[in-house]
């Protein structure tokens, strides 16, 4: 906020002649500085493992989705955090043990994630310094083309959180952490509040080494094994696997299928549909693999996602994430956990288990075709 006439009065007359304007900068400097400052004790109090701050000056020149001013449009800074997820939840997801855990926790990860953002707002503005929450997830920009189904979010929670000393880019093009790796779920505010931006990790320190085991383990190749993408905000350039289509991650991180090309192992999903090559086939099989979808029986933790109206889904993959972590050899474990346990089927009572290949495929073997059609093509 600027100084009133009479405090900017107030402060000239003990500026030193030779040096006008020191005292009035560093009382404004001080102000972002415990702004700042209480920001991130207002997160971190709230459940946040870390707190960085994004200003349109670090941003500068980066995608349109870091671009401040889309969501206000006087905006000076954003304050970008971290939530964690449960690692025990995450290896009985991974190794098929338990779907049920993971998908909770990661809904109510974002949906705490969201209300502490919208919390950090209202306190904000409250105190007279108007600013905005960003959904931690699942909302697109409406007027681009293909509207929704672009998937390009609002503001993007992972530029602003590498910008801002959060984590790295994996070779996924996730955030990772050297702590808990990629197991994080992150959300922002947008604010016309002066705030102190925080500085990008040395990437030096990033243990991220090319593993590719996130490539190996998505089934969907939403990641490219041999182009990048260069991501340069405020002067600082990120690089991370180009990806292709998102609708691959929507086609089986989405439960529409889910059997790797090899038929011995899957995600969570029961569904065997092909998985297409070319970006150009994945919205045919999409569109084609929806009405099975919603016709197989309903678990009773879905969420409810705006691309699919009326019908719950479930977090059935999310590997190149859950995978990743400092320790080579827990990322070792995780990898075989996905990849050695097994195909996924699903009983008429909606229950899921994960058995071997042959035995899967005995399962729809016996299944009438009406009710096999609506894990593969019949």
């Amino acid at each position: 906020m600027p100084l009133a006439d009479h405090q900017r009065n107030k402060l000239n007359k003990h500026k030193e002649p030779n040096k006008p304007n020191l005292i009035i900068r560093s009382e404004i400097l001080s102000k972002a500085e415990r702004m700042t400052q209480l920001v991130k004790e207002f997160l971190l109090n709230a459940g946040a493992m870390d707190v960085g701050i994004a200003t349109t000056e670090t941003l500068a020149g980066g995608p349109p989705s870091t671009d401040l001013s889309y969501i206000m449009p006087d905006a000076k800074s954003a304050v970008c955090f971290a939530v964690p997820l449960d690692q025990k939840g995450i290896e009985r997801f991974l190794s098929k043990q338990d779907c049920r855990t993971h998908n909770i926790d990661n809904r109510r990860t974002n949906s705490l994630a969201s209300g502490m953002a919208f919390e950090l707002a209202t306190f904000l503005t409250m105190r007279g310094r108007r600013s905005k929450a960003v959904c931690a997830n699942s909302h697109y920009r409406s007027e681009v083309p293909r509207g929704l189904y672009s998937e390009l979010p609002d503001l993007s929670h992972r530029y602003l959180a590498v910008r801002s000393g959060l984590g790295y880019f994996g070779f996924s093009g996730n955030v990772i952490r050297s702590d808990v790796g990629g197991a994080i779920i992150l959300g922002s505010v947008v604010t016309t509040t002066e705030l102190v931006p925080s500085d990008a990790l040395p990437p030096e320190d990033n243990y991220c080494d090319n593993c590719k085991r996130c490539l190996r383990a998505c089934v969907s190749g939403l990641m490219s094994d041999t182009e990048e993408t260069t991501v340069t905000m405020g002067g600082v350039s990120f690089t991370y696997a180009k990806r292709r289509a998102y609708s691959r991650c929507e086609y089986v991180c989405g439960g529409f299928a889910g059997l790797h090309p090899s038929g011995q192992w899957s995600t969570w999903s029961p569904a065997r549909f092909n998985i297409p090559d070319k970006d150009a086939e994945f919205t045919p099989a999409l569109l084609a693999a929806v009405e099975p979808y919603r016709n197989r029986p309903r678990l009773d933790y879905g969420f409810y996602h705006p691309l699919v109206p009326g019908s719950k889904i479930e977090f059935t993959c999310g590997h190149c994430q859950l995978v990743c972590h400092p320790d080579k050899e827990i990322r070792r474990k995780r990898y075989q956990m996905i990849t050695q346990n097994g195909v996924v089927i699903q009983y008429p009572d909606g229950n899921l288990e994960a058995v071997p290949p042959d035995k899967a495929v005995d399962h729809l073997n016996k299944m009438d075709a009406e009710m096999r059609a609506l894990y593969e093509k019949v």
